[in-house]
């Protein structure tokens, strides 16, 4: 992951969790570089990616300061942070992947049907364990159509994927529909996440859509028990 997505993530999941609140003023340039080890340039463009996104401002020699940020857009923003992954949602730790498979292969029927793509169009796809600082936690199977996202390579796989589709392919990820159930490890599942036999995991199904409303990912992923949590916003209609 570059330098400045990581600041980037940084700074706005501190601020989700509310450890920076409005009109909270956030270290100086020269304090992040040194944080980070990363030049002047390079926490410029991570700050630059909040001030786009809207969760901050610059006021011009005074720093750098989180906006006001009403209900709704706080709630947005903790959805959305839900989709930047593994990687962005624990910029504080090492996050690694164990890549068991990556491949192109035929779209099955079920796997085309999920992305509305064309039964046997060429997709990825893409078994690896996520480990955060060591420890496996997620052990994911993925499904991509290529047409959708091109030339992904093994580098990609082995580190942050939606990294990769946002910042070099640029591609805006909007929603997904989720269905979470559970239910005890399989044996494979048991050794990949040093999990003890038949401990209870964690079960996601998902579908990622892009904003322009097409299907970019088919995947499950299985998470140990003592690893996961979704948090989830409902709304009350009031008359």
């Amino acid at each position: 992951m570059k330098k400045y997505v990581e600041i980037s993530n940084y700074f706005r999941n501190k601020i989700v969790e509310g450890k920076y609140k409005a009109n909270d003023k956030l270290p100086s340039e020269s304090e992040v570089g040194a944080k980070f080890d990363a030049s002047k340039m390079t926490v410029k463009k991570a700050i630059d990616i909040l001030v786009d996104e809207g969760i901050v401002s610059k006021r011009r020699g005074a720093g750098t300061f989180v906006k006001s940020i009403n209900p709704i857009e706080m709630e947005q923003m903790v959805m959305a942070n839900q989709f930047r992954g593994t990687t962005a949602l624990n910029p504080n730790h090492d996050v690694t992947s164990t890549v068991h498979l990556f491949e192109t292969v035929k779209s099955p029927e079920n796997v085309a049907s999920k992305l509305n793509i064309a039964q046997n169009a060429p997709v990825y796809k893409i078994e690896r364990v996520r480990n955060i600082d060591g420890k496996p936690v997620v052990m994911e199977t993925t499904y991509m159509p290529v047409a959708i996202v091109p030339s992904l390579s093994l580098g990609d796989v082995e580190s942050s994927i939606y990294d990769y589709l946002e910042h070099e392919l640029k591609l805006a990820i909007s929603t997904a529909r989720r269905i979470i159930t559970v239910r005890k490890a399989t044996t494979l599942e048991s050794e990949r996440l040093s999990l003890e036999p038949h401990d209870p995991v964690a079960v996601v199904e998902q579908v990622g859509f892009l904003n322009n409303g097409s299907a970019f990912e088919y995947s499950f992923s299985v998470h140990r028990y003592d690893e996961y949590a979704f948090e989830i916003i409902l709304h009350r209609k009031v008359t």
